[in-house]
């Protein structure tokens, strides 16, 4: 009888202790929770750095031409009237008839090599009245 009532005291910290350790939100769960936290702040900051920048583009775009005419520059190759455009191959890069997309030329004639089949076929305009 001595005993019952600290082992019965032992008993019911461990009944209250057992979802603390083990159960739905407890420790493991917490832990789990933080280095979900933690990875999705690293993130967050990432996607605020990009943010950052692609406002910074948005009022150059906006404030000056300057930024204008490196895009197009950059993404569509434009050139201003008054300039020469020079493309530069490496040795190492393929030669400027076999670049990929081309129709490669013969070079003796100027022809289309044999194995390439011209399409002959006719197609309207179907805005064409």
């Amino acid at each position: 009888m001595r005993w019952l009532l600290p082992g019965g005291l032992v008993l019911l910290v461990l009944a209250l202790q057992w979802p603390l350790w083990f159960g739905e939100g407890g420790w493991p769960d917490v832990r789990e929770l933080r280095s979900e936290t933690a990875m999705q702040e690293a993130e967050n900051q990432r996607l605020r750095e990009r943010n950052r920048a692609l406002e910074a583009e948005v009022r150059d775009l906006r404030e000056g031409s300057a930024a204008v005419e490196e895009r197009a520059r950059r993404d569509l190759g434009m050139i201003r009237e008054d300039e020469t455009f020079f493309f530069i191959v490496d040795e190492e890069d393929e030669a400027p008839g076999e670049v990929p997309g081309l129709m490669p030329e013969d070079a003796s004639t100027g022809a289309a090599p044999e194995h390439f089949e011209e399409d002959t076929t006719i197609v309207e305009d179907p805005f064409d009245e």
